[in-house]
């Protein structure tokens, strides 16, 4: 399990542009995962949503944001069309990158394995996790008032 303190596990997935993004290139910047179950489902929908219609917050904080699920880069790119989100999204088709943050249900509904667990993890200039919030209950959504609170105590 990820905890706060621990170096962030770097990772390359690709974006909906079909360009790979490495965490490790990102060092200098406070960074923000979001992983998130599924494309067009309700709760996510909720959450992205609120995160593009929010992103001037994160990009005031100087913070990169990264949604991440497990559904491929096709159906991601459709639904950032659709929707507008203005930040980026990676596809870990593979479930590598959820397996690695611990983040992944084994079953999840009707019968789906393998799915991304809702979950939040903030990580500062240097790599290091500074907030990791792992929700089991995927209809909940991470505390995006904790998480805007600690990114302006880095930028302090």
């Amino acid at each position: 399990m990820i905890q706060t303190g621990q170096p962030a596990p770097d990772f390359t997935l690709y974006n909906t542009e079909k360009q790979p993004i490495t965490l490790s290139h990102h060092r200098g910047k406070n960074v923000l995962l979001l992983f998130f179950p599924l494309a067009f489902t309700g709760t996510c929908t909720i959450e992205l949503c609120s995160m593009r219609d929010h992103m001037q917050i994160y990009n005031d904080l100087k913070a990169e944001v990264f949604a991440i699920s497990v559904d491929s880069l096709h159906v991601l790119r459709k639904w950032k069309e659709m929707e507008g989100f203005n930040f980026e999204m990676l596809s870990d088709f593979n479930k590598e990158v959820s397996t690695l943050y611990d983040t992944i249900y084994p079953v999840f509904g009707q019968g789906m394995k393998g799915v991304s667990k809702r979950s939040a993890f903030v990580i500062d200039k240097e790599g290091v996790v500074q907030y990791a919030e792992v929700l089991e209950n995927s209809s909940e959504i991470p505390k995006f008032e904790n998480i805007q609170e600690l990114l302006s105590n880095l930028n302090g």
